[in-house]
């Protein structure tokens, strides 16, 4: 299963953990996982690469984790809700592969 964990403060979205595994096809088909990595990937390219916004984006061996900085520059926010609406009807499609919490920070 696909863990994603969103970050706020103060009512703005901040950044994000992303973890596992979706466990919908063997490696290399899985349409699950290939949608939330590409997912993964445009945001963080399209905040630190096209914005120049100085994120701090860390990838592991299984988790992705993406939090701005503590300015909370408005198009960095808005970048990251747009991930998160892609991944809320992603979840939709597939919820037995993905799961999303939301923390305050």
């Amino acid at each position: 299963m696909i863990r994603i964990q969103f970050f706020w403060h103060k009512k703005k979205l901040c950044g994000c953990k992303i973890s596992g595994h979706a466990g919908f096809a063997d490696s290399g088909n899985d349409i699950v996982c290939a949608s939330v990595s590409s997912a993964v990937q445009l945001t963080a390219n399209t905040l630190t690469e096209v914005f120049h916004i100085n994120a701090n984006v860390i990838a592991g061996e299984n988790s992705v984790s993406i939090k701005l900085p503590y300015d909370l520059s408005p198009e960095g926010v808005k970048i990251l809700e747009g991930l998160k609406l892609h991944f809320d009807l992603l979840k939709d499609v597939y919820p037995e592969f993905i799961k999303i919490n939301n923390t305050e920070v």
